[in-house]
């Protein structure tokens, strides 16, 4: 051994070997194959560029692009048991909320702030299906009653986004009692005469389709988004028939009357601040309610200079 293999060689190695690249730069968009650059997807809220399908997003980066300036405030939301069944599969309940809270960063499944949207003042709800699938648990139904509850007192309008796979298996029947809780919840809101909108984006299946999740007075999908209690395979399983073409697709719900609206994520924000303002008797938003322009559009839109 001399110094030739113990210096020179490794540092020629390093000169020409493949530098390793994160693996969170590229996103393979679901539905056409193009791989997406992550600052160009997040800048287009998660929507592919190529075929405008609709990839998940956070409920963080959701409120950042929904509230007025990216400013909100979180809604604390009371904790539940930690474990009460003492479930355990392939691995420990407690094991997997750890593993889910490391992987997004989420203390549970829903995030719920205040804040405003174009000067109108509301509460958000919205659900991660990152964290184990957006299941529905005792947190989730929490999240909800905290939801109302601080609505109600401000007298604010609630949006809720949902996405979520169901109730969450681990805690059982106390995930399943989280239904009628929602939907007293959800009556809370309508005695005191405030507005709930519901955004069903994909998916949105199980026992939340079957409880707050299709309670809103206006209720609005993203474009393609699942929306079902049962899902389409096993529905065909069951009945033994082809289903058609699209079925329980946003689209699909939106023809046969069981949605208002289906709108582009590009779109939402200024759709929900013109219905708010007009279920809150409010006068339509004009370009001087809206957030200040930022310094590029400001250039853009400045006059050239004559020489």
């Amino acid at each position: 051994m001399n110094w030739i293999t113990n210096y020179v060689r490794p540092r020629i190695n390093s000169l020409f070997s493949r530098r390793e690249v994160p693996d969170n730069l590229w996103t393979k968009c679901p539905e056409c194959g193009t791989m997406l650059f992550h600052r160009e997807l997040s800048d287009n809220l998660n929507v592919c560029s190529t075929c405008d399908h609709h990839l998940a997003i956070s409920p963080r980066d959701r409120f950042t692009a929904l509230f007025d300036g990216g400013v909100f405030l979180e809604v604390k939301v009371p904790e539940p048991i930690a474990d009460p069944l003492q479930f355990r599969d392939q691995k420990k309940y407690p094991d997997r909320m750890k593993a889910a809270q490391k992987s997004t960063g989420e203390k549970e499944a829903m995030l719920v702030a205040e804040g405003e949207m174009g000067r109108t003042p509301i509460v958000a709800a919205a659900q991660n299906f990152s964290f184990m699938g957006g299941s529905m648990g005792m947190y989730v139904g929490n999240a909800i009653i905290a939801a109302a509850e601080r609505a109600v007192k401000l007298k604010r309008p609630l949006v809720l986004f949902s996405a979520a796979g169901g109730a969450r298996m681990q805690e059982g029947i106390l995930s399943l009692m989280q239904m009628p809780r929602t939907t007293v919840a959800v009556e809370m809101l309508k005695e005191a005469g405030l507005p709930y909108i519901v955004v069903l984006t994909h998916p949105t299946t199980g026992g939340v389709t079957a409880s707050y999740a299709m309670l809103g007075d206006i209720q609005i999908a993203e474009p393609n988004a699942l929306i079902c209690f049962a899902g389409p395979r096993v529905i065909e399983q069951t009945i033994r028939e082809k289903l058609p073409e699209g079925f329980q697709r946003a689209e699909y719900l939106l023809e046969h009357g069981m949605l208002d609206r289906v709108t582009h994520r590009k779109e939402l924000r200024n759709e929900l601040i013109s219905i708010l303002r007009m279920l809150g008797n409010l006068p339509a938003p004009t370009k001087a309610e809206l957030p200040a322009p930022s310094p590029e559009e400001l250039a853009a839109a400045a006059p050239a200079k004559v020489e």
